[in-house]
């Protein structure tokens, strides 16, 4: 039949019964050859997600969700079991049973990526899938630490390792079982696939130390698996956690870590957020400007703020520049001034004294410009406007990223271990807020 059909119409000449095996036919070879390409996982994957060359102990792929990080450790566990009949994995997950939806059952696990023709034998009673070869990978949950106790294994893929519980060390607990049962084979290896969060274990995988032993970081955020989900989950997402500390985390893959004893922390900032409708009222528009001693160093701090009719201040914009000339920063801040209405241009003089009113005004000279010095350390003079948070009396109208984390690298007692050498933004903020919320305002008084 098949050399007597060689057209579209040869096909609608043969009897029902006959088409409908023909096609039934064609499907199957199209779903045979479907099956093909998608288990050449090297040919259509991410360059991100593929396991990076050279010699490691540890492959840590930190992304964001839907980055396509389960489907990474399931063909890595894949490739090598097909390869190498004597290994011996550790699948690890925050339970039995994550472990066994996602990384064994799930829509990226062992089973659904895995061709018929080497598809491995699935024994939920042992927890063990067993591949054709000899290759076989074991179930464990890092709240049982114990279980990891005694095992030899040659591999291990760990999920989500920054949910594993950790109240009593569970998950620094199993993961030091598992590498002290990592004894099989002439290379072990640990591929960790998780969204980052500050706990202890990812921290002490990022840190110098560790990547001095072995450890690779692979990171990567959800909008570079666009292509394999919807258009309109990801612009949700972006509409809604944009530039948040949720967003930031959990769509683009950032580690965004705590620091003891800081001024701002992050809860704080996510409580002060309203949306531009909030921002009405408004009676009074400054902007605070932290000019950079040399158009090579630090970024010039420019930062829109206001003040309500309810007496609360709103971050209206950041304008920062960064190494920027001083007539392309006092543009910016020209600029910033025109587009927001400013009343006024707080500028700090600590850094060239009326040089900076100077230039400032050969970019506008109508700028309402005034000058501060600094006569306290940059800590000190953001505790008050840290108050000022804590009370519940400034808002942002947006996501501030680099504001914010110069904000939360801002220490309690003097320090800063933000981004950058100096926090240009947070002190543009803090001159901004002085102005607005705690400068003492002189009034008539009648003297007796």
């Amino acid at each position: 039949m098949e050399n007597d059909v060689q057209t579209v119409h040869d096909i609608f000449a043969l009897k029902p019964e006959e088409q409908d095996f023909f096609l039934g036919q064609l499907r199957e070879m199209d779903r045979q050859t479907r099956l093909e390409y998608e288990s050449s996982w090297h040919h259509w994957a991410r360059p991100e997600q593929l396991a990076p060359a050279g010699d490691w102990t540890v492959w840590l792929v930190m992304a964001g969700r839907g980055f396509g990080k389960t489907r990474a450790g399931a063909e890595w566990v894949r490739n090598i079991a097909e390869a190498d009949g004597s290994a011996r994995f550790a699948l690890i997950g925050a339970n039995f049973a994550e472990t066994r939806m996602v990384m064994v059952e799930g829509e990226s696990g062992l089973l659904s990526i895995a061709p018929p023709k080497n598809r491995p034998i699935w024994e939920p009673s042992l927890k063990r899938l067993r591949w054709r070869n000899g290759a076989e990978a074991y179930l464990y949950s890092a709240a049982e630490p114990e279980g990891l106790r005694g095992p030899q294994h040659s591999h291990s893929w760990c999920d989500e390792i920054a949910k594993w519980a950790n109240n009593s060390g569970q998950a620094l607990a199993a993961w030091d079982n598992l590498k002290m049962g990592l004894r099989l084979g002439n290379a072990p290896k640990i591929a960790a696939t998780t969204t980052p969060r500050p706990v202890a274990l990812v921290r002490a995988l990022v840190k110098g130390d560790y990547r001095k032993k072995g450890v690779v970081i692979t990171r990567g955020a959800t909008k570079d698996n666009m292509m394999n989900l919807p258009i309109a989950f990801i612009n949700v997402m972006n509409a809604d956690y944009g530039g948040s500390r949720l967003g930031r985390q959990e769509l683009d893959g950032e580690l965004i870590e705590e620091l003891e004893g800081a001024l701002w922390t992050r809860a704080m900032i996510e409580e002060c957020r309203v949306s531009a409708d909030e921002t009405s009222k408004i009676t009074r528009i400054v902007i605070g400007v932290d000019p950079p001693a040399s158009s090579s160093g630090d970024a010039c701090g420019i930062i829109v703020a206001a003040v309500r009719a309810d007496h609360k201040a709103v971050i209206l914009a950041d304008c920062s520049v960064e190494k920027a000339s001083p007539e392309t920063w006092a543009r910016a801040v020209a600029d910033a001034a025109r587009i927001w209405r400013a009343d006024r241009v707080i500028a700090e003089a600590n850094q060239g004294g009326a040089m900076v009113k100077s230039v400032l005004h050969a970019a506008d000279i109508s700028l309402p410009v005034r000058l501060v010095h600094a006569s306290r350390g940059k800590v000190a003079r953001a505790e008050p406007v840290a108050a000022l948070y804590e009370a519940g009396r400034v808002q942002h109208a947006d996501a501030f990223p680099r504001l914010e984390d110069e904000l939360c690298g801002l220490l309690i007692g003097g320090g800063y271990e933000g981004p950058g050498r100096s926090p240009d933004r947070a002190d543009a903020l803090v001159y901004a807020l002085t102005e607005l919320m705690l400068r003492q305002k002189r009034e008539p008084r009648v003297r007796v």
